[in-house]
């Protein structure tokens, strides 16, 4: 299965995504709605002023148009993450979503980077606050994508850096997300979001604890397409949720975003060597079974 990451238009969810089975969400960087500064003086606690509070809540408009269409047509919609120094903003917003939206189903997911180190504590929060005010809860949850920038801002500004101090503890806190997630999938939505094989064995490993079916409907696999398809095929094979990850929009937006994922992919030990092997052995059992 497919989903895709609206860059700009409102309309498409609408338009593309209405009715098809094979495409199960609609994703949306919040950054194509609305200027990054306005974003970044609203997540500081500055007082905005009368241009930017109308600036502000065209914003909000436009986020409640895409979930209210997600809602109307049955869409999930996935919000993507940002830049710390925007992304608390962005987390008020898409929980005052969820608090309308996902109250018999969920229809609006957040997404955490787990190379934070606030992000398992904060998911842990998020249960409770759906808990406290009777709505369902949506999460993706990711490793992240802004590191080596959110540390060099970190230095410059001379504050905390909000990265995890190394992949060990990325890794330790996203295998612990998962864990808070199926101890609590009656009241939620969780899409594992990882190239990460240990990763989706241990979600794997913690459904079948639960007795979970493999097709649960709360619970999703997600691959970027063109990428870790071994993890994909196989999950899919076996009768997991399982959706491949495509990017899309105008070209100034999109590759940039590839090319911080193909980044992101290689820095990962043995990750390119890993996809490499599995292709060549692939070649030559095809070849040995004249397929």
């Amino acid at each position: 299965m497919l989903f895709g990451l609206i860059s700009q238009s409102t309309a498409l969810s609408r338009k593309l995504f209405s009715g098809d089975k094979n495409i199960p969400f609609s994703v949306f960087k919040p950054t194509g709605f609305a200027r990054f500064a306005l974003l970044e003086k609203k997540n500081s606690g500055l007082e905005l002023n009368a241009s930017e509070k109308e600036e502000f809540a065209r914003f909000v408009a436009r986020i409640e148009k895409i979930c209210q269409t997600g809602h109307d047509l049955g869409v999930p919609i996935f919000v993507d993450a940002e830049e710390t120094w925007i992304q608390d903003v962005i987390d008020d917003v898409v929980r005052d979503m969820m608090k309308k939206y996902n109250k018999e189903r969920v229809v609006v997911h957040n997404t955490i980077q787990m190379y934070r180190t606030d992000r398992l504590a904060f998911l842990k929060e998020s249960v409770a606050h759906a808990r406290q005010n009777n709505y369902m809860l949506g999460m993706k949850i990711v490793r992240g994508a802004y590191m080596e920038k959110e540390r060099e801002r970190a230095a410059k500004m001379n504050y905390a850096d909000p990265i995890q101090p190394d992949k060990a503890a990325t890794d330790r806190d996203y295998n612990a997300s998962m864990k808070v997630c199926i101890d609590n999938i009656e009241m939620m939505s969780v899409c594992c979001g990882s190239h990460n094989e240990q990763s989706s064995q241990l979600l794997v490993h913690l459904m079948k604890e639960k007795n979970l079916a493999n097709n649960h409907p709360h619970i999703w696999f997600s691959q970027l397409y063109g990428m870790s398809d071994h993890i994909s095929y196989n999950l899919a094979k076996q009768g997991y949720n399982v959706c491949k990850y495509v990017p899309y929009g105008p070209l100034t937006g999109v590759l940039p975003y590839l090319i911080r994922r193909a980044q992101e992919n290689t820095s990962v030990a043995g990750q390119t060597g890993r996809e490499l092997s599995l292709i060549i052995t692939e070649k030559r059992r095809r070849k040995t079974e004249g397929r």
